[in-house]
């Protein structure tokens, strides 16, 4: 617990609770909202192909994470961990110039 606090800069193993919890909360939410997206899309897992369906379901989950991880920060009281953790995975991808001012 210690490597992780110190690697992610926090103090408590309740902060260790709380920001696992928003991963898992985020994750969950996140893979439930992209089916009635795709539905809306007309792309339906019953009669798209399967490569089609899940690409564009993965497509989709990427933006709602993305906007979710920082909202249930907020909610739970990590708002300036998860803005950090997502400037970083965002930078990793190339899209750090969103964040520049």
């Amino acid at each position: 617990m210690n490597k992780l606090k110190e690697r992610w800069g926090i103090d408590s193993n309740w902060q260790i609770f709380i920001i696992l919890v928003v991963f898992a909360i985020t994750g969950s939410v996140s893979a439930k909202l992209a089916e009635p997206l795709c539905n809306f899309l007309g792309i339906y897992q019953t009669t798209s192909h399967w490569a089609v369906y899940w690409s564009v379901r993965i497509f989709l989950i990427f933006p709602i994470y993305q906007v979710l991880l920082v909202s249930f920060g907020w909610i739970f009281g990590q708002f300036q961990f998860f803005w950090a953790f997502q400037k970083k995975m965002l930078s990793r991808l190339g899209l750090a110039k969103l964040f520049q001012q």
